[in-house]
């Protein structure tokens, strides 16, 4: 809100003409509102209405009552307004232009501005019965003097007090209409708020406000049901155009007593203005609180929903101006216990500590609690305080040790684990990370063993006990909350005391006598207690030797050394013999959440400009983030953008030979203005990058670049620094080259010195590092890297390490069509994400078995599979030739498959044009402008929204983890299900291969992963139709059609 404090504004809906005593207007009332943190009131417009009521649409718009008189309206306007503001109050006014009574006066219903009032009712009993009392605004462009009367009304108003207005029915009006009407109120009114009711517009609606240039929209939070997924679609919507004021919930199925608090503090969540009306001001709990925190925790950023089903919290997650996130998780259920399952929303969080916040009482975070239960219709507020990311002064080169000695305990096969620990596996913040290993010794003895686990810049080890399983094989979890470099070992010793205990227990079932065990039991507590020194657990120990000292004894002396808090402490105190810890630590890599969850546009910015023929501008870019935010994507790359040579210079379609004016490609990096640190000056300049950074932000997106490590025969570094190129034994520059191809527009640095040493050449090394370091010292984080695969190993292992031991939360996403080894050793050595062979895996039997390589272990422990449809110099086949269907079918399988997706620009519009019998764009836009029409007839831009819109609401859908196939019955049919661990979250996809004829299928839906029977029933919710569904039985047959060729559903047990 433009207000300095957020709007925490109280709505008497009776206004002026409210009976009621509590609610009436007047100093008490507003002395108990400021006291309870309002800062604004919202009013009804004063001015007179026609004699039956029933209807805010004034008779006289200019008119009102004042101690029982009629007056002009701005001199109600100018008391009130004085009154409140006497209580730190603002005055904002509903306001209804869109129609007036059927008998309002001259001034107020213009020369023919509205229709005449309806009929009578009882002629057409469809009509309600107020309807003849109404006259509506014409439709079509407004009247001749319409908007102009109103706006010297409303100017009235805010010169006598009005801080803020509150349209209804704003779709009536045109968004360029608003536009007009809001810039001649702020011409002499800077600071008039101007907020628009926006329930129940559609989608259509809402874009035509897009130019209204509202303060705040109303959004439809009071008719949630405390867990649909609609609230964060039209937060999105909303928020899209303006600010969002949040209401509380005020389901029709729920008495205002069960509301809760979840009521109140829901809203606050939501809200960048909070608004409560009298009824909620008298009825709701937490009033003073959430007005208080509302105001300093000032909220920003998309709203996130997730959860809310079988058994399970709905949590609302939202950040703060300080860079905290806040998560409410509330109970949906007014009869029974909800549970908080992190491990299902952990894709959705940033690194951070949880920590509870009271009012509300928080549940416990996850590491204190796992299972944290809330009661029936109760809500709990965490605050999510960002962590520092690992600091660490390089990446340690790890390798496995031997061991010491020859242990007595074994600890093998520990898992996850890269090549035995040689490399990190890979996770996000508050990750579900579950170690396990074999663990045995000879003997009959009972063992105990602990994780030990820690970020790489901390001393102290994080201790959580192992469990034993079957087979020997034992279990513990941990969850890291910070970005960067981890570590963990496991450690197994005999428990000596559980041992002793185990044998008593056995002992004493078979009637025995004990009476050594207890005296064997009384030296190993003497032992114990000579350890403890001034340990609390001491007093334990200590008070179960008197007990057995005493004489008589007083208690049964095996209940006294059977105790479980006598067990506790013994722990406590062991001195865990024979103990055996993991010889080298096993590395962990932490990256942010935006690492295994994100979708990728590609655009490049020079072909942005609106105007054919010109060369396109950062600014460009900046005006098109809008149209890309709106299609879901949360991630814009950009090829580079640096100097492009003129020597060698590619011509259009790659021809050899470039023409006056042609652009060349980006990727020939280099000419007298720089290098690699510099910016094609066409595009702008670094101030004008800078700007484009900070607008993606705004519209919480973030920047990716191209970081191509090739040179144009013009770059800077040929003349400053020739040994770092290969040369030729007549003295001419080695090209780069892939037999039979040269590519005389570009030259390869060397990273290695000549034979026989072969050294390597640091100097170039660091200056390649020093591109990077520049650029995100900039504000890019993240960096999708030209062919790295045709670079040295160690080079990208030394680089990425250097860079993540500055700044941990650096992406890298490597672009290595290669062999798979290869492939999968850049995964190894650092980088964060890949692009897969996805993009030719066309038929069902590869494409399945390719999904379950890349989604399971072992390669899912350090491979996160980016599945890009289409590239600049990639144009499949199959999106040649297969129309709109296919297209439809490429992004349902990259969107549904992965976590991580990526489009080329010109996919939404199916471009696939392409030059015969090659996998390459016809006119490639590496090598000219190519200016489009975005919204172009045929698009798939709705698609694409929507499967977006689908992949943020489901956390299952935000890892390429959790992928299991579904049988279909169909070889065309492609169905699998993701699903969180727990099973939170799980959605089935069906997804055709034929872009050209329907196929029927019988997908089978996973009833056991719920613990229902073949015969058993689902809830499914169509997530596309936006529908729900009962299913009955595990098959469901399925039509797909090359018009809607795929299908997906939320799945659960009861809705």
């Amino acid at each position: 809100m433009a207000t300095q404090s957020p709007l925490r504004l109280y709505h008497a809906r009776g206004g002026a003409r409210e009976r009621e005593p509590a609610a009436a207007l007047g100093p008490r009332l507003y002395e108990r509102l400021r006291q309870r943190g309002f800062n604004a009131v919202l009013l009804p417009a004063p001015w007179l209405l026609d004699e039956e009521g029933g209807t805010q649409a004034p008779r006289d718009a200019d008119r009102a009552l004042l101690d029982g008189a009629e007056v002009p309206i701005t001199e109600w306007y100018r008391r009130v307004s004085a009154e409140l503001a006497d209580h730190g109050l603002a005055l904002y006014v509903d306001v209804v232009l869109d129609r007036c009574a059927h008998d309002a006066v001259a001034a107020t219903v213009g020369p023919d501005w509205y229709l005449p009032p309806a009929g009578d009712p009882a002629r057409d009993p469809r009509q309600p019965a107020q309807a003849r009392r109404l006259r509506y605004l014409r439709d079509g462009p407004l009247p001749p003097g319409f908007l102009a009367a109103w706006t010297e009304r409303l100017e009235r108003w805010a010169s006598h007090g009005v801080t803020g207005l509150a349209f209804h029915a704003p779709q009536r009006l045109a968004g360029a209409d608003w536009a007009r009407l809001a810039a001649q109120l702020r011409r002499h009114h800077a600071g008039l708020q101007l907020l628009a009711w926006a329930p129940g517009l559609t989608p259509a609606m809402l874009a035509g406000l897009r130019e209204a240039e509202f303060d705040g929209l109303f959004s439809s939070l009071p008719w949630w049901n405390f867990k649909a997924e609609w609230l964060a679609d039209e937060d999105a919507r909303l928020r899209a155009l303006a600010p969002v004021i949040a209401a509380p919930p005020h389901p029709a199925d729920t008495p205002p007593p069960a509301r809760g608090r979840r009521a109140i503090w829901s809203a606050a969540l939501c809200a960048d203005g909070l608004m409560l009306d009298d009824r909620d001001e008298r009825e709701l709990a937490d009033v003073e609180a959430v007005n208080q925190w509302f105001a300093d925790a000032r909220l920003q950023g998309p709203l996130r929903v997730a959860g809310g089903r079988d058994g399970r919290c709905t949590v609302l997650l939202r950040g703060t101006a300080e860079g905290a996130t806040a998560a409410l998780a509330l109970n949906p259920s007014t009869d029974a216990q909800a549970l908080l399952d992190w491990d299902a929303l952990a894709p959705m969080l940033p690194p951070a500590d949880i920590v509870p916040l009271s009012p509300p009482v928080g549940a416990a975070a996850p590491d204190s609690a796992p299972a944290a239960m809330l009661p029936p219709g109760d809500c709990a507020l965490f605050l999510l305080e960002p962590t520092l990311p690992v600091r660490e002064p390089s990446r340690r080169h790890r390798s496995r040790a031997d061991g010491s000695g020859n242990p007595r305990i074994a600890v093998e096969r520990v898992s996850p684990a890269v090549d035995d620990g040689a490399f990190a596996i890979k996770c996000i913040p508050h990750e579900r990370i579950a170690v396990h290993a074999d663990i045995y010794m000879d003997g009959h003895e009972q063992l105990a063993a602990e994780l030990r686990w820690r970020a790489a810049d901390e001393t102290r080890w994080r201790a959580t006990p192992l469990a034993r399983g079957p087979n020997d094989r034992w279990e513990a979890v941990f969850r890291p909350r910070r970005v960067g470099a981890h570590e963990f070992v496991i450690s197994a010793w005999l428990d000596a005391w559980q041992t002793f205990r185990h044998d008593l227990e056995l002992k004493h079932r078979a009637g025995l006598d004990l009476r050594l065990e207890v005296q064997e039991g009384m030296q190993l507590l003497r032992e114990a207690l000579a350890r403890a020194g001034s340990a609390a657990d001491a007093d334990a120990v200590r008070e179960a030797i008197e007990q057995l000292g005493a004489q008589p004894l007083a208690a049964d002396p095996v209940a006294v050394l059977l105790d479980e808090g006598l067990a506790r402490a013994m722990r406590a105190l062991d001195d865990r013999p024979f103990e055996t810890v993991s010889p080298t630590p096993y590395p962990l890599w932490v990256d942010r959440c935006q690492a295994g969850f994100s979708s990728w546009y590609e655009l490049f910015p020079r072909s942005q400009s609106p105007h054919p023929g010109r060369h396109g501008t950062f600014d460009d870019v900046i005006a098109r983030l809008p149209d890309v935010r709106a299609m879901g994507f949360d991630v814009l790359y950009m090829p580079p953008i640096h100097p492009i040579g003129q020597r060698n210079r590619k011509g259009r379609n790659n021809s050899l030979r470039a023409e006056p004016g042609d652009v060349g490609s980006p990727y020939a990096i280099g000419a007298p203005q720089g290098g690699h640190d510099a910016i094609e000056p066409q595009l702008g300049s670094l101030e004008d990058f800078l700007r484009l950074v900070a607008a993606a932000r705004e519209q919480d997106m973030e920047l990716a670049l191209d970081f191509a490590i090739q040179c144009s025969p013009d770059h800077p570094w040929l003349a400053q620094h020739p040994d770092w190129f290969s040369w030729r034994p007549d003295g001419t520059l080695r090209y780069a080259e892939n037999p039979p191809k040269k590519y005389e527009d570009i030259v390869n640095v060397s990273f290695y010195g000549a034979p026989p040493r072969r050294a390597r050449r640091l100097a170039l090394w660091r200056a390649l590092r020093d591109v990077v370091l520049f650029w995100v010292r900039h504000g890019v984080r993240i960096f999708r890297v030209d062919n790295p695969h045709t670079k040295p190993l160690p080079f990208w292992q030394w680089m990425i390490a250097d860079v993540h031991a500055q700044y941990p939360d650096v992406i890298f996403l490597s672009e290595a069509f290669t062999r798979p080894k290869m492939m999968y050793r850049l995964a190894k050595i650092g980088f964060t994400q890949s692009y897969t062979y996805f993009t030719w895996r066309n038929e069902k039997t590869e494409l399945a078995a390719y999904l379950e390589e890349v989604s399971s272990p072992p390669a899912a422990d350090f491979f996160r599979p980016h599945f890009f449809v289409n590239t600049p110099d990639i144009n499949p086949y199959f999106l040649q030739t297969s129309g709109r269907p296919g297209f439809l079918i490429r992004a349902a399988l990259a969107a549904l498959g992965s976590g991580l997706w990526g489009v080329y620009s010109g996919f939404e519009l199916c471009e696939g044009a392409a030059l015969p019998g090659k996998e390459e764009y016809l006119d490639s836009e590496k090598y000219e402008l190519r200016q489009r029409d975005w919204h172009a007839p045929g698009n798939i831009r709705a698609e694409i929204a929507r499967l977006n819109q689908i992949r943020r609401s489901n956390p299952a859908l935000q890892s390429h983890r959790g992928l299991t196939l579904a049988d279909s019955g169909n070889d065309r049919v492609l169905a699998f299900y993701k699903s969180t661990p727990g099973h939170g979250n799980v959605v089935l996809a069906a997804i055709s291969l034929d872009p050209f004829q329907p196929q029927a299928a019988r997908v089978e839906a996973p009833l056991w992963l719920f613990g229902q029977p073949d015969a058993g029933a689902l809830a499914a919710e169509d997530l596309l139709a936006e529908t729900q569904e009962s299913w009955q039985g595990k098959i469901r047959a399925v039509t797909l059609t090359p018009d809607q060729p795929y299908r997906v559903w939320r799945l659960s047990l009861h809705g």
